[in-house]
């Protein structure tokens, strides 16, 4: 079951893919979104789709695919999580996880073009993870209460402008990552129940040439790890949405040049999706 969200931005149609059906959710709700999320709405949409109550969405494979969730409150972001794409970076690996934030108007759809923004000149893409909160999340005491508080799992393409992050953020990364579009997300939310999140294939291209080939098996902190460690010094919020790292393979290596205007990225996760979106400048 993968849940979308279809349509021009900002009228997003809720949605839910169930073996290669869409089906309408506006029988169930206005929007997928935190109080969505919170209220069980996965639950929900099983039972609906259990019952046969649920309209086709016609011509789906026509609209324009919007990030799956809609509006988190925030976005939360781990660095150097991924063992070789820290020593790529000239670090060694963190003992604890590095956090930094995206703004989260930067959160886009999977196809939307990235601009990039005057005076950018180091353009990265960055294939991620992403954990999307389900229930509000405040200290949790273990594992297990972390892994019940995810709603489920998305693509995220962490951009970055990497003189912004490194020369001019002074160490804390955050004027590099907030650029308009600077989190293309999607194209779908998976149920957390429905996916393993210890051994997803992560990829990227750029023009069609492969970049990142990895795995979260790699991860230094894995996704319990992020969400009951973040829990500890703040209070994580339905809808709110985690990028748990990229591997290696990044521009930022020097193995590959950065961004230019026309160029096409693409990354993928299995059992999630892939994305596909231009670069473009503003």
């Amino acid at each position: 079951m993968h849940l979308l969200r279809l349509g021009p931005a900002g009228q997003e149609i809720p949605a839910v893919d169930d073996g290669g059906t869409v089906h309408d959710l506006r029988p169930l709700t206005a929007d997928i979104d935190g109080a969505f999320l919170a209220a069980d709405g996965t639950a929900a949409v099983r039972t609906a789709l259990a019952a046969g109550t649920l309209p086709v969405l016609d011509d789906a494979d026509t609209l324009r695919r919007g990030a799956p969730v809609a509006r988190p409150t925030a976005v939360i972001c781990i660095g150097q999580n991924y063992a070789a794409h820290a020593a790529e970076s000239g670090a060694q690996p963190p003992s604890a996880p590095i956090v930094f934030f995206k703004h989260p108007n930067t959160v886009v759809g999977p196809d939307d073009t990235v601009p990039v923004p005057p005076g950018a000149e180091k353009l990265d893409y960055e294939v991620e993870l992403g954990v999307v909160i389900g229930r509000r999340a405040s200290r949790l005491a273990s594992r297990e209460e972390a892994l019940a508080h995810i709603a489920g799992y998305t693509v995220v393409d962490d951009v970055s402008e990497r003189s912004w992050q490194i020369d001019e953020s002074l160490g804390q990364w955050s004027k590099g990552k907030c650029g308009p579009a600077f989190a293309p997300t999607g194209p779908a939310l998976v149920p957390a129940d429905e996916l393993d999140a210890g051994g997803l294939r992560l990829r990227s291209w750029v023009n069609g040439e492969p970049r990142q080939d990895s795995t979260t098996a790699d991860m230094i902190f894995d996704v319990a790890t992020i969400v009951q460690d973040l829990s500890q010094y703040m209070d994580l919020e339905p809808g709110d949405l985690i990028c748990t790292g990229t591997p290696e393979g990044v521009a930022f290596s020097g193995r590959f040049p950065y961004l230019r205007d026309g160029d096409v990225v693409e990354v993928e996760i299995d059992g999630i999706g892939r994305q596909r979106h231009a670069v473009r400048d503003a």
